[in-house]
């Protein structure tokens, strides 16, 4: 059986789902192809996990009309502190404090657990005429042609479309089958991840703390919740991912620290291998890729939704911008635009993570007073921190159109 889309979308996570509504609320039609079945994509328990998004993703959730669905389930993001620190011993004097009220447009961001999210794009997408969804359904094999692409799913139904647009992922088959080859590395860390309870409010405030064995990431959530991403040594993460939850809690509690009075665990754990992969190349013939399938980064700085939610803005608006000029939307020229404009942010935020995970994450005695030095030194900077405050907020840079909450 072989059916037709203008765009074939392999992966139904969080970008793929993004990109699909962007393109159908522009008049791109899509399929979307999801390898998870229908009943888990709307899921009401709490397992835990959750997502900072920036202030410029919020926006471009707004355009899309995701945001109206989620708004009374998040936590503004309204202040982070950022400060070095052994476990046991508390955090450095030299604390690095942004503020929201430094800048004019509002919160820097917004947490927002994973099931409200996944739950609105799939009532969203169920009531988009222009996808055609598919769940439960695996891709295995690709091929594109001077007149488009096709893709094979493992129940030998074949779907042809214009363009290919790989989300699935880091270990993106769409990628590999297209021949595109990935470069990073390993960091010996793995992110233990869960949402707590706590007895004092957090106050919207996002606190990192960078220990020797990596950065420990504390997000506030709505009520007196907070979702953690604890980067440990692999070797160590294991260690504690065995144990029980209060083994686990145990283990937390001297990094943690007391601030926020007694805690308890809140839905499940996950553990996560940290690494750093790129994609050496994000289009190639009738073929883009985005979000994690482009570029997966250490999730020290909370940007790993983020750029990719900026993938689905910068290629829905390249797309949708060929389309009115008649451009056929998978031509070379029209792919390379994406490749181009995502080429900087994408290199600088890799870099940025990367260097920061390694100057952070030792406990090298030459190293550590200076760089304690210089998280004073920034925080006593005026106009230094208003310019990071707004590169949190992903206010920077060339930013695609929805991602300014303008439309296309």
């Amino acid at each position: 059986m072989r059916n037709s889309s203008e765009i074939l979308i392999v992966g139904g996570g969080l970008a793929g789902s993004c990109l699909a509504l962007a393109l159908a609320r522009h008049g791109l039609g899509n399929c979307l192809i999801d390898a998870r079945p229908q009943d888990m994509l709307s899921d009401r328990n709490f397992d835990g996990r959750s997502y900072a998004l920036s202030l410029s993703s919020q926006r471009l959730l707004d355009a899309i009309g995701i945001w109206a669905r989620v708004s009374d389930q998040v936590e503004p993001i309204l202040g982070i502190k950022a400060s070095d620190g052994r476990a046991g011993e508390g955090p450095s004097p030299w604390v690095l404090h942004f503020d929201h009220a430094e800048i004019e447009e509002g919160p820097m961001g917004y947490m927002i657990e994973d099931r409200y999210l996944r739950r609105a794009f799939a009532t969203a997408i169920g009531e988009e005429t222009g996808i055609t969804h598919l769940t439960g359904r695996r891709v295995t094999g690709q091929s594109v042609a001077d007149g488009g692409a096709s893709i094979l799913l493992e129940d030998g139904q074949e779907l042809t479309g214009t363009l290919l647009v790989g989300c699935d992922g880091r270990q993106s088959h769409v990628a590999a089958r297209a021949g595109i080859r990935r470069t990073g590395w390993g960091y010996d860390q793995t992110a233990l991840v869960s949402a707590i309870a706590h007895e004092h409010p957090h106050q919207g405030i996002a606190h990192q703390f960078f220990m020797p064995s990596g950065p420990l990431a504390i997000l506030p959530l709505p009520g007196n919740r907070s979702s953690i991403v604890w980067s440990e040594t692999t070797e160590r993460a294991a260690e504690i991912q065995a144990l029980d939850d209060e083994g686990y809690l145990d283990a937390l509690r001297p990094a943690f620290g007391d601030f926020l009075g007694q805690v308890s665990l809140t839905g499940h754990r996950f553990a996560y291998p940290l690494d750093l992969t790129l994609a050496q190349s994000i289009v190639a013939p009738r073929l883009a890729l985005v979000g994690d399938a482009a570029h997966g980064v250490h999730p020290i700085a909370g940007q790993g939704l983020n750029i990719g939610l900026r993938d689905v803005g910068t290629l829905a608006e390249v797309l949708v911008s060929a389309r009115r000029r008649g451009e056929d939307v998978a031509s070379g020229s029209v792919l390379a635009r994406y490749a181009d404009w995502r080429k900087v942010d994408t290199a600088t935020l890799a870099c940025a993570t990367d260097g920061f995970n390694r100057l952070f994450s030792n406990d090298n005695p030459a190293i550590r007073p200076l760089r304690d030095l210089g998280l004073g030194i920034v925080n006593s900077i005026p106009v230094l921190r208003r310019s990071l405050i707004r590169e949190a907020a992903g206010l920077t840079g060339d930013l695609p159109r929805l991602m300014q909450g303008l439309p296309i």
